[in-house]
């Protein structure tokens, strides 16, 4: 009985795993886990509308579009705080944030990052820093 043959038999004990020669497979249950992303609307009507959005974005699993025009219209210091707001929890979570159209934003948790035209692949995987020459 080779190696694979006693890792498989012990893997065959009903777990649902099948042992092939070069590979394992596994059977994923991901029935019950919260392995799924949603993308959800938003409308930020009032900078006290930002609580929701944010606990979405702070779940991890959400990629929120943010509709900004009745804010805009009304209020553009709101609009301003609640902006800083979003950038300084997608910072701290590790997501990203852009606008797009005149009345649109994007958030995303930490595995998406938004694609910006005119960026290089390798500057899109690079978070961004300041490099300071000693002389």
């Amino acid at each position: 009985m080779g190696f694979l043959d006693k890792v498989g038999s012990m893997f065959q004990r009903g777990t649902g795993v099948e042992i092939e020669d070069d590979y394992v497979e596994l059977e994923a249950d991901i029935k019950g886990s919260r392995a799924k992303i949603s993308i959800r609307p938003f409308t930020l009507e009032s900078f006290e509308g930002i609580k929701p959005i944010l606990d979405a974005i702070r779940e991890g699993y959400t990629i929120a579009l943010i509709n900004i025009a009745p804010i805009k219209e009304k209020d553009s210091t709101a609009l301003k705080r609640a902006i800083d707001k979003l950038k300084k929890t997608l910072e701290a979570n590790e997501g990203d944030i852009a606008g797009f159209g005149d009345s649109w934003l994007i958030a995303t948790p930490s595995f998406a990052k938004v694609y910006r035209e005119g960026r290089s692949k390798d500057e899109e995987e690079q978070p961004q820093s300041t490099i300071i020459n000693e002389e």
